[in-house]
């Protein structure tokens, strides 16, 4: 019985993933000082228990200034290796390829937490022990009115974080990663480099579409380079700001060419964010909306693509891949509606008897044997399952 494309393997370098479903970077801001704890431990194992094959840790600081919030997850330092190592362990042990982003937030960075309002930190925040801190940009535009201003990065500043960038990917290496992707997306540092909007800089870093690309290509030859050759390296991008004189998905594709020729892997295509909260609604939303970005970034820069946005239901999956839109897909929000996310779409676009064959054999050895007895009920059609 030949497996539907969704659930056939693919292979990036070194890597085969079991099928083409990919858990998204999703922040849970809940690190203390950077390091992970039990709540990502259990966040993230419970995707690799539900058959997914790719999971991806959330935007990982790249510098302690670097970071969204006082919650998020970094690798600037020894200290932060150990607990992502026994995450990277467990999913790797669950059948899953352990992923993490690299990140800086740029001049997004020092900001509530989301369920306290996602925007600018207040004297509420500061109360509850959520101190500002300096942060950094391309320029020294802030992200809306009321945010702090940024410090303009200079030729030193970029070098410190090149490095930065360098030993956080050899930390990601010993801590057991077999799939790397950089934040170049959401209106983060680097994104905040390639918009035009956002990076107003006369010199070697801004001034034209090469120049503005000139720091997140860096990164990604600095990054490439402290990587594993057998290991595969993703790029998150903003495919459109959505914004009149933003990045346009003509540039998108440009940067995916320069991209490719310094040893990306796959293009995660997103998009927006540089104007309000990564999640900010400035571009049209349908099912699948962003779409129609990996499929062109695909085609005109010849590179393997992760679709990623709206992607909801099995049948939709499974057509993006078959059509050839994207190589991988991402799934965010809805699994953490339903963590099983993968196994259940299994369950629904394959036919066969053996319906748990794929679930871990702790749930699977029970669930088979009840599911005989469950089709001889009488009542309505059974969840995730063909008729």
């Amino acid at each position: 019985m030949s497996q539907p494309p969704l659930f056939r393997p693919f292979t990036l370098r070194g890597i085969t993933t079991k099928n083409r479903i990919l858990i998204s970077p999703m922040c849970q801001y809940s690190a203390v000082d950077g390091v992970a704890n039990d709540w990502h431990l259990v966040h993230l194992g419970k995707f690799a228990q539900g058959g997914t094959g790719i999971v991806m840790v959330e935007a990982t600081a790249v510098t302690a200034n670097g970071r969204i919030t006082h919650g998020d997850l970094g690798l600037w330092n020894d200290d932060q290796i150990r607990p992502l190592e026994r995450i990277a362990a467990f999913l790797r042990d669950n059948g899953a390829v352990p992923a993490i982003q690299l990140a800086h937030a740029g001049r997004k960075a020092s900001m509530q937490r989301p369920w306290y309002g996602n925007a600018a930190l207040t004297a509420e925040d500061i109360a509850r022990g959520d101190q500002p801190w300096e942060i950094v940009a391309p320029s020294p535009i802030p992200m809306d009115e009321g945010w702090l201003t940024p410090q303009e990065l200079t030729d030193d500043n970029l070098d410190y974080l090149l490095e930065a960038w360098r030993s956080a990917t050899l930390r990601a290496v010993e801590a057991g990663f077999e799939m790397l992707e950089v934040h170049c997306a959401h209106g983060y540092l680097l994104h905040s480099f390639l918009s035009p909007l956002s990076n107003k800089r006369t010199d070697a870093y801004g001034a034209d579409r090469a120049g503005r690309m000139r720091f997140p290509l860096e990164v990604i030859e600095t990054v490439r380079a402290a990587w594993p050759d057998t290991l595969p390296l993703a790029i998150r991008v903003s495919s459109v700001d959505g914004v009149d004189g933003g990045i346009e998905l003509a540039d998108s594709v440009v940067f995916a060419r320069e991209a490719k020729a310094r040893g990306a892997d796959i293009i995660d295509c997103s998009s927006g964010g540089l104007l309000g909260s990564a999640t900010a609604n400035r571009i049209p939303r349908g099912y699948g909306f962003q779409v129609p970005f990996a499929e062109a970034i695909r085609t005109e820069a010849e590179i393997p693509t992760i679709a990623v946005g709206l992607i909801i239901h099995p049948d939709q999956a499974e057509k993006i891949v078959e059509q050839g839109q994207a190589d991988l897909i991402a799934i965010g929000r809805e699994a953490l509606f339903d963590p099983n996310w993968a196994l259940h779409a299994q369950l629904e676009l394959t036919e066969g008897d053996e319906v748990f064959a794929d679930w871990p054999k702790q749930y699977g050895w029970w669930l088979e044997r009840r599911e005989s007895g469950l089709r001889k009920l009488d009542g309505p059609k059974l969840p995730f399952r063909r008729s």
